[in-house]
């Protein structure tokens, strides 16, 4: 009997261990990258987490270049150690993000390692290097299905292995799809005039695929912990993207867009993008109408090419649309790379189309490094290229605890396109630049000077009501 307990005991260590820690195999046939290696280690127990070939894209004498990168996911619960192993060289520096984490890592050779305590989204940067970068997600444990639920008729379970699903996978109404820990799915799900969706799992979609979740005209939708390259929501209502990734290399690669759709929400979420990170539309794409009550809490955002986040550019001319009740919260912006003035800004709205933008708030909002950029970008604008008009209105934006720590960027600018179609009610609370607190009272500015320039930024015509505290 004393026999039975201690094995049962044991048994019971051994199952609690492997339940913390959870790492999925790559399947045959899958893109791997081998400049890393990464072990996850708990309780004297080491298991490897491989590392897939990504791609992301590096601008550089106005050509896009489509860089090698490299992106390993996990699960956990309580604290693990993690050791990534650089296969490619000796190791000069290595920088974690994001910075707000104070993640400092400790280097032996060519292995970095560092403590986890809670699910994380990081960059680790070798010798300076944020192309051939290790994208590493660690995540929280998400509960696997039933039997019961798995013989249900509208579930879809995708167990670990390469699936080839087509172009594209049209979902009905009140159907689950779990794509499991080593799965890579080759194509795109798309919820179309649905409602009672929910895509979730710790699988991958393919990089070559472009827009691996697409939501149109649908409700009531969950994607949850996939990484993929693109995930578009237009037309649509109550939809929770929590946890997923995007990764995205080629021309107009956007992540996380939104059109002419209201209650969408983002918790946990990484993008980094050849194109916008996040945007907030009305009217385009064939989806028609007002956006609103769009928040976005605890994501990493690197735009390779153009803004982290961009608000407010297309819309209907002819029956003007709203885009209202923005809310921006816990955000960590790495980078921000954009050669054309006309598309940089990190916090960016550009009213056009006669679009009324209004109640949008960005609060604890950290950014890192702007490359090539601005940091603010607010205007009622008429671009030609893609507009029939210019904004109607901006007003009620408010940025509380925005910070940049990192080389000066391009000059801000918040402008209002004429006095018909201003920019009104901008209101800064503890804006913060390299540590310097920007305020209407702050210390050593000559009186006659406009608070904007403390901080390299344009305020210009038809703006009215702007404060900084």
């Amino acid at each position: 009997m004393k026999y039975l307990t201690s094995l049962f005991l044991a048994l019971l260590v051994y199952c609690s261990a492997i339940a913390d820690v959870e790492t999925y195999s790559a399947p045959s046939g899958a893109e791997l990258n081998d400049t890393y290696k990464v072990h996850v280690l708990q309780d004297g127990v080491s298991h490897e987490s491989p590392t897939y070939l990504v791609q992301v894209d590096k601008v550089s004498d106005a050509r896009h270049n489509v860089m090698r990168s490299s992106m390993t996911q996990f699960s956990f619960d309580g604290t693990v150690k993690v050791t990534v192993e650089y296969q490619k060289g000796t190791i000069d520096s290595v920088r974690v993000r994001p910075l707000s984490y104070g993640i400092n890592p400790v280097v032996e050779g060519n292995v970095v390692s560092f403590f986890l305590d809670r699910p994380r989204n990081l960059s680790i940067e070798i010798n300076g290097n944020i192309y051939d970068n290790l994208q590493l997600f660690a995540c929280d444990i998400i509960r696997q299905p039933t039997k019961k639920e798995r013989r249900q008729k509208n579930f879809l379970c995708y167990e670990a292995g390469i699936h080839d699903i087509g172009d594209s996978l049209f979902l009905p109404s009140n159907t689950t799809v779990f794509v499991s820990g080593g799965a890579v799915i080759k194509g795109r799900f798309v919820v179309q005039d649905a409602e009672n969706v929910r895509i979730y799992g710790r699988g991958i979609i393919d990089y070559h695929t472009k827009m691996g979740v697409i939501v149109k005209n649908s409700r009531n939708v969950e994607v949850e912990g996939l990484v993929m390259t693109q995930l578009p929501v237009g037309g649509s209502h109550n939809v929770r993207i929590k946890d997923v990734k995007v990764i995205s290399y080629y021309g107009w690669g956007d992540g996380l867009n939104v059109f002419a759709s209201d209650s969408v929400s983002y918790s946990g979420c990484f993008a980094r993008t050849s194109d916008d990170c996040h945007t907030v539309y009305a009217t385009r794409k064939g989806f028609s109408g007002n956006a609103s009550d769009i928040f976005m809490t605890d994501c990493q955002l690197w735009a390779d090419v153009a803004h982290p986040v961009f608000i407010g550019l297309h819309g209907n001319v002819e029956r003007p649309d709203t885009i209202q009740r923005l809310y921006y919260k816990d955000i960590d912006i790495l980078e921000q790379c954009e050669y054309q003035t006309d598309y940089q800004g990190c916090l960016a709205i550009g009213a056009g189309d006669m679009n009324l933008v209004r109640d949008v708030c960005f609060e604890d909002i950290r950014v890192e490094n702007i490359r090539q950029g601005q940091l603010i970008n607010l205007r009622t604008t008429f671009n030609k290229k893609y507009c029939l008009a210019p904004g109607r209105l901006i007003e009620n934006v408010t940025f509380r605890n925005v910070s940049y720590d990192g080389s000066r960027p391009n000059l801000s600018i918040i402008s209002g396109y004429s006095p018909g179609h201003p920019v009104r009610d901008i209101h800064f609370y503890n804006l913060r630049i390299n540590g310097e607190h920007i305020s209407d009272k702050m210390e050593g500015k000559p009186a006659w000077w406009k608070t904007s320039d403390k901080c390299n930024m344009y305020v210009g015509e038809n703006v009215l009501d702007i404060s900084f505290e």
